[in-house]
């Protein structure tokens, strides 16, 4: 199995498992991920994503790749984690590369380690990422460090994701558990609408649409009824989620 899942307290940590290629995927790993993505979306209130041995992941493993097959797949997997419903958290050590990038950038939040390091490195390869990629990787890195290291090629550092924002917390694996268990707390709904208004586009009246009346869904809900109540009552909230 390439693919590890376990779930804790609503939050389902998966792991990428292929040490021997620093955890670049191949198609069958693919094939496991959004199985194992698929399963956490039924039972869990937050998914974290992290990579066996040190690293997080060096990209596709192009040992075994030939076609842009695999690249189409790959767009639907990157799309299922990045409209996951709930939070999402990438726990990144190591090599967080090419498709390693995608990854991080599907996830909603990233906690990353000291050692960790972040390329694009297509022009090195001579091949293109899809325009989905080039959108996240300037929203999250800013377009300077996006054109850095898509034209030239350049490795940027642990220190360039935090200075730059990509990441949110420093720490390990534990540091992101610790960030998902706190979200698996909050409401679902808002959450969840909430993550449609940030991929929202203004001038896509369908995908605004969509946010209103995740807004309207909110106000009208037990949730937000039991988040008051909580409030008054100086307690903890128990969301259900509806």
């Amino acid at each position: 199995m390439a693919i590890h899942s376990r779930t804790s307290d609503r939050v389902t940590v998966l792991t990428i498992d292929r040490t021997e290629r620093r955890n670049a995927l191949n198609a069958d790993a693919l094939e496991e991920l959004d199985d194992a993505l698929e399963a956490a979306l039924l039972t869990s209130r937050a998914i974290v994503i992290t990579g066996e041995g040190g690293h997080f992941c060096a990209g596709a493993d192009l040992t075994e790749l030939e076609d842009v097959g695999f690249t189409d797949r790959l767009a639907d997997v990157l799309e299922r984690l990045a409209q996951a419903p709930i939070t999402t958290v990438a726990a990144i050590s190591g090599s967080c590369m090419g498709l390693g990038m995608q990854l991080a950038i599907a996830c909603d939040l990233r906690v990353v380690t000291d050692d960790a390091t972040f390329a694009v490195p297509v022009a090195k390869l001579g091949l293109m990422v899809n325009h989905w990629t080039l959108e996240r990787v300037t929203r999250f890195w800013g377009e300077g460090a996006a054109r850095h290291m898509v034209l030239t090629g350049t490795v940027l550092t642990a220190d360039d994701a935090w200075r730059l924002g990509f990441s949110q917390v420093r720490g390990d694996l534990d540091a992101a558990i610790e960030l998902a268990t706190r979200a698996a707390d909050l409401a679902p709904m808002t959450q969840a609408g909430s993550k449609l208004g940030f991929d929202a586009h203004g001038s896509d009246h369908a995908e605004v649409a969509r946010y209103e009346a995740a807004f309207a869904e909110a106000w009208s809900s037990d949730d937000l009824t039991e988040g008051r109540s909580a409030f008054r009552e100086r307690r903890t909230p128990q969301f259900e989620g509806r």
